[in-house]
């Protein structure tokens, strides 16, 4: 096909595989910035901080917030990110900022089970996006805890649980992602079922830095995932780039109420 890229025929796949690889995405000026605030996040008990807040009031807040990092803030409205983002093949021209948030596991970490992410209590239906940008900094390696997805599987209407008893499993169909270089990032379709292998490498071993960034397509109110989400929004409203460029960006009016995770429904 004439004057269509290699990476125009893979956003064009993204409907019906539900993934997105991009090697090497990210600038190394950016990584080495969000790498050390990765380690204070982690090393400061700032990110248990964020976790526990989610069992407070929705009027509370933890005492550091993701976007309130620097680096983290610049990933979050990355132009090159929301640009593609803005593809009629993956959210479109509207969209809005879900959630963010990173990690640092070490080597021999422990995977986590087949899941998806998709936001919807209860699930009934994929008729908008949400997609979930795994930003992983050091890039992915056999040993260092695989990513493996089912592609297609978007498509199910099904639970986010729903594969959990199979764990780590390998499955038929599946597709392991387990050599990107630094900086790289995988798109998701966040309904995409998917499981993190156990980290395997030997002592010594690089850590798996991870940082999870996803937005979601405009038209329907999507439920906040956690207590403290006006005020992850209100950050982000003070970012140059969305006051100039993206002002729906971190608007509070594309989402529900906040509902704690125990009075969720399920089908």
């Amino acid at each position: 096909m004439s004057g269509c890229t290699d990476l125009d025929m893979r956003v064009k796949n993204f409907p019906e595989l539900g993934f997105l690889i991009l090697p090497g995405f990210l600038p190394a000026s950016l990584v080495d910035r969000l790498v050390p605030e990765v380690d204070r996040w982690v090393d400061t008990g700032l990110r248990q901080f964020s976790i526990d807040a989610c069992s407070l009031t929705e009027d509370a807040s933890p005492p550091k917030l993701e976007l309130q990092m620097a680096a983290h803030a610049e990933l979050a409205v990355y132009a090159p990110l929301l640009e593609l983002l803005r593809d009629e093949n993956l959210l479109g021209p509207s969209f809005v900022f879900h959630h963010l948030h990173s990690d640092r596991r070490p080597p021999g970490g422990a995977g986590k089970s087949w899941h998806h992410d998709y936001e919807q209590h209860p699930q009934r239906d994929r008729a908008l996006p949400m997609i979930h940008a795994l930003h992983y900094l050091g890039g992915l390696r056999s040993g260092m805890g695989s990513l493996a997805v089912l592609p297609g599987s978007h498509h199910q209407i099904a639970e986010k649980d729903e594969m959990s008893a199979l764990g780590t499993a390998w499955q038929p169909g599946e597709e392991t992602i387990d050599d990107l270089p630094r900086g790289s990032t995988v798109l998701l379709h966040s309904a995409l079922f998917h499981t993190r292998r156990a980290a395997r490498g030997p002592a010594g071993a690089a850590p798996r830095y991870m940082v999870d960034a996803s937005y979601c397509t405009t038209g329907v109110p999507w439920p906040p995932v956690k207590p403290y989400w006006r005020s992850v929004l209100a950050v982000g409203r003070t970012l140059e780039p969305a006051r100039a460029q993206w002002p729906e960006l971190f608007s509070e009016r594309h989402f529900s109420p906040y509902v704690p995770h125990a009075r969720r429904r399920s089908v």
